[in-house]
């Protein structure tokens, strides 16, 4: 009987390994194929265009007689407003993630982790519509604009996107410490405040910088409410003028594009690849060179 159990056992392993195996390798592939597939579809505009001219000029007229493919205002608008969306963003999340994982009571928890599951889950367009009918009139009327629709009003609704991952994430980060530190924190005579910002917030800096890293990806990668609240114009970037951004710019004119223009904007999703991975390349070192420290 043990001969059988124990051959079970090691099948179920295999077929488990080789299950995880052919998933993780197609995965893999899945990953490979976008790369390739954007550099394909992505470098022929930048080669036509030229890459400085594309990158560097400040003129995007894709529809004219003599087209202009500039991208700069794109790239500037994409960096302010994803910057600033994690400046509001990541203080109120990561302390709504040390309120909620020590100092509320476990049904308080629940309902406020069920809240922030709610609206984790709201569609994107669902905050850009609520944006532009609440927030951008509001905006309007606060600060005497001719247009609501601004930097601001996309920056203040990517800000409460990012929200529910950055505070999710960490959540499950500073949990995952072990309780033997707080323990150890407070017989060696460190308050609580200390013990968790001192003791356990260190110990779940590489969680806590995953959920940063969510954030990022899901500000710079958002298209459609940006779309809605921005006003969508190329613009270079300024607190309270109408902006596009690098995914809306794709988003707002991929369905009518042909030639020279659909190539551009697969230029610029190329363009927006490589920021992400860029982005996620530059945490990842900081996080390996902080733990060699």
């Amino acid at each position: 009987m043990k001969y059988v159990i124990n051959s079970k056992s090691n099948l179920q392993e295999k077929v488990a390994h080789g299950a995880f195996f052919t998933l993780g390798t197609l995965n893999i592939l899945l990953v490979t194929l976008i790369c390739v597939y954007l550099l394909l579809a992505g470098l022929p505009g930048i080669i036509k265009i030229g890459f400085f001219d594309f990158i560097f000029n400040d003129t995007w007229a894709s529809t004219a007689q003599n087209p202009q493919f500039g991208i700069l205002p794109f790239i500037l608008t994409s960096l302010y407003g994803t910057l600033a969306a994690l400046l509001l963003g990541m203080p109120i999340g990561f302390f709504c993630a040390i309120y909620l994982s020590f100092f509320v009571s476990k049904k308080l928890k629940t309902f406020c982790i069920g809240l922030i599951d709610l609206l984790s889950g709201i569609p994107s367009v669902i905050f850009g519509f609520i944006g532009m009918l609440v927030l951008v009139p509001f905006l309007q009327e606060l600060f005497n604009l001719p247009d609501g629709a601004s930097l601001l009003a996309a920056i203040l609704v990517l800000a409460l996107m990012i929200l529910p991952s950055i505070i999710k994430v960490s959540i499950v980060a500073l949990e995952a410490v072990p309780k033997q530190y707080i323990e150890g924190s407070l017989a060696l005579g460190a308050n609580e405040v200390e013990t968790y910002f001192k003791v356990i917030v260190p110990a779940a800096k590489s969680g806590i910088a995953a959920a940063f890293v969510l954030g990022v990806g899901r500000a710079i990668g958002e298209a459609m409410a940006v779309m809605m609240v921005s006003g969508n114009a190329s613009n270079m970037p300024a607190l309270f003028e109408s902006v596009r951004f690098l995914t809306s710019a794709v988003a707002s004119e991929m369905s009518y594009s042909q030639g020279l223009q659909k190539e551009a904007l697969f230029s610029i999703a190329l363009v927006l690849f490589v920021f992400i991975l860029t982005i996620n390349a530059s945490f990842n070192f900081i996080l390996k060179r902080g733990q060699r420290k």
